[in-house]
């Protein structure tokens, strides 16, 4: 596990300790090793302590009802500029002091949320109730807090009555029937949330790291040695696996809804897809989905180190079990590279990038580029007369399997910049001789395209080796590796922001994203988070030297094509009404939503527009298409020798069938072959 922290990679809570001088202590290592190594260090000033101060505050109390506006005024006036002095004199009285009283309110709102939960609630009353804005202060009084949690509890219980029918008269008439349930399962998930929080201990601790961490850039992380061993077995197509998928429902429950039958979860003959899971236990700890976060439960799941999970379930709302399960290394289906040839008047090969996964752990010694390279293969063996590559959603990965990737489309030359945090420059060069394919290649990307895809997609964007069509990326354009804190210290690591890179003409995508050649529209593109939006965000610059290199086609070229391109997608009747879809998305995500009336009708409407606006995206299609997808001639082959893939292979081609980007890919290929025939 060691070398993990010579991995250079490119990507996109309860707060207690027991003891407040190895938290003090672990600060201070992280902040040696981040002046000593990232990038851009910063210094521990009232700047950072302001920061540190706020964010901690806001993931301590996310709604406003822990702290009373008196006693966060007061630890605002004694830490808010000073924490970064008590840091640097390893002096942590100020956690101790922080815990105390967050523990305390806590326990004070399980007292409210009790008797609540024994009162009959008033829904008569006229009322209205705020929501969080980007700068949500701190406003409760001692003499309003039960008042307050009463007024979330009534609009947490209308909100649920609220998705129970798509009928409002319904809803109406059954509405003290349905209270009584909604009630009882609004105040247990509150108190189990109370519960969690008051037990839990380390998390505090990681919390704080990361945000003192994410003071110097948003990819700068702390890791325990459990959620290191989550994120890099992200970044691998093997790895430790229950070998089963799970997704949120509606409801904001966790549910089975993939196994694969390989996998140890298929093998205990116990679960189905649709059943509904409870809690999660490494032995160690259990978690309750229902009060527990989605990144603790991920850690949990994720971790390889947790090799034994056992799960509690409940099937159809009904018999509720357990299963343990050991988990095996698999094959991740969803992160690993695949083909298909599609035949639409030319033959055109397709290959899904999900992620710049490596061989991490040293298992197979196989990564992304290599079967890029054999997928690359198998589709010039069936005549390809274009490639289409997919990066889409691809948040990024290793360094070096993008670096390789890059090498096997470029003759030769120099493919990136990199500056160390000694200002040092260095050059990267194709690491290969020669290419694997010499046709025109088109690259699809979208405003999820983060960090090592960016890196790829803006080398072959630079030397004309592809055509970039889709949105602009994410605009990452810095690269991180894992360190121990120390160097025999197998607990803790930081995730760190050690080196700039920029394009071989001197720019830089970092905070800008990379534009492709054609703007094409694609659902939520308005909506993604993209780097220029973190507050920490490394600025975007350039260099004033750039390298000798030359382009694969003229600059005239890749321009009357993206003008084609640009004009079909104009008129298409499909990219429009994508970008009515995204009208309608903005005006949910970015209205304005200061307060609505506490009352069943408010509550319902408000709700019913953003269901059916889910309901409208989830249906929204393009069956018309039909592409003629199928497998090449050698994947055939394969299938018959694993018919289990199958059925994961299917529902892969047929999303292609109707994929309006791979088609108008497909007809750039086509007018590149037409203009260099004349």
């Amino acid at each position: 596990m060691n070398k993990i922290s010579l991995v250079l990679f490119l990507f996109t809570h309860s707060l207690f300790a027991q003891n407040s001088n190895p938290t003090c202590e672990i600060l201070f290592k992280i902040n040696k090793l981040i002046q000593q190594e990232h990038v851009n260090p910063k210094p521990v000033n009232d700047s950072l302590s302001a920061y540190v101060f706020d964010n901690l505050m806001n993931e301590l109390d996310p709604s406003r009802n822990i702290f009373y506006k008196s006693q966060f005024d007061a630890l605002s006036s004694k830490y808010r500029l000073h924490l970064n002095d008590y840091i640097l004199k390893k002096d942590c009285s100020f956690i101790s002091e922080i815990k105390a009283l967050y523990k305390t309110n806590l326990e004070r709102n399980k007292l409210i949320l009790e008797k609540i939960n024994k009162e009959t609630l008033d829904f008569s009353q006229i009322d209205t109730i705020r929501f969080k804005q980007k700068k949500f202060s701190f406003y409760v009084k001692e003499s309003d807090v039960e008042k307050v949690w009463r007024k979330k509890i009534r609009y947490e219980i209308l909100n649920d009555i609220s998705g129970k029918s798509k009928n409002l008269d319904s809803i109406k008439i059954n509405f003290n029937s349905l209270l009584v349930k909604s009630k009882k399962t609004i105040i247990d998930n509150e108190l189990c949330k109370v519960n969690a929080l008051t037990k839990s201990e380390k998390t505090f601790e990681d919390g704080l790291y990361n945000i003192f961490c994410a003071y110097f850039d948003p990819h700068t992380n702390y890791f325990s040695n459990d959620s290191k061993s989550s994120f890099v077995s992200t970044l691998s197509k093997e790895h430790l696996s229950m070998g089963l998928n799970v997704s949120l429902n509606s409801k904001n429950e966790i549910i089975v809804n993939e196994i694969d039958p390989n996998g140890p979860a298929f093998k205990t003959g116990k679960i189905k897809k649709g059943d509904q899971i409870l809690s999660v236990s490494n032995q160690k700890e259990t978690l309750q989905v229902s009060c527990a976060s989605i990144e603790s439960i991920s850690t949990l799941l994720g971790s390889e180190l947790n090799t034994s999970i056992t799960l509690t379930l409940r099937r159809n709302a009904g018999k509720i079990f357990k299963v343990n399960i050991l988990k095996q290394v698999l094959k991740d289906e969803e992160n690993t590279v695949y083909s298909f040839v599609i035949d639409k008047n030319i033959k055109i090969g397709y290959i899904k990038i999900p992620s710049f996964y490596s061989d991490f752990e040293g298992r197979s010694g196989k990564g992304c580029a290599q079967d890029v390279a054999k997928e690359t293969i198998k589709l010039m063996k069936d005549d390809i007369k274009g490639l289409v590559i997919d990066l889409t959603d691809n948040g990024g990965g290793s360094m070096e399997e993008a670096i390789k990737l890059a090498g096997l489309f470029i003759e030769s030359g120099p493919i990136s910049i990199l500056v160390d945090n000694k200002k040092r420059l260095s050059v990267i060069n194709d690491p290969y001789k020669g290419v694997i394919y010499k046709g025109p290649v088109i690259i699809i990307i979208n405003g999820n395209s983060a960090s090592a895809s960016e890196f790829f997609a803006s080398i072959m964007q630079d030397y004309n080796r592809a055509l970039l069509i889709g949105s602009t990326s994410l605009g990452k354009a810095t690269m991180q590796t894992i360190a121990p804190l120390e160097k025999n210290d197998d607990q803790n690591f930081v995730k760190i922001t050690v080196s700039k890179f920029y394009r071989i003409t001197g720019k830089s995508h970092q905070a800008v994203g990379v534009v492709p050649d054609v703007q094409i529209p694609t659902i939520y593109q308005t909506v993604f988070q993209k780097e220029s939006e973190f507050p920490t965000a490394i600025p975007n610059d350039s260099l004033n030297t750039h390298v000798q290199f030359k382009t694969y086609v003229k600059n005239s070229l890749i321009d009357e094509l993206s003008q084609k391109s640009a004009k079909r997608v104009a008129e298409d009747p499909y990219f429009n009404s994508v970008k009515v879809l995204n009208s309608k998305i903005d005006l949910i995500v970015h209205k304005p939503k200061l307060e609505i009336p506490m009352t069943i009708d408010s509550v319902f409407e408000e709700q019913n527009s953003i269901t059916n606006l889910w309901e409208e995206i989830n249906n929204f299609d393009a069956k018309d298409l039909n592409l003629n997808v199928s497998n090449s001639d050698y994947n055939k082959s394969l299938l018959i020798i694993y018919p289990s893939e199958k059925e994961y292979n299917q529902m892969q081609l047929d999303a292609l069938k109707s994929n309006h980007y791979l088609n108008e890919a497909i007809t750039i290929i086509a007018d590149f072959k037409a203009l260099k025939r004349n």
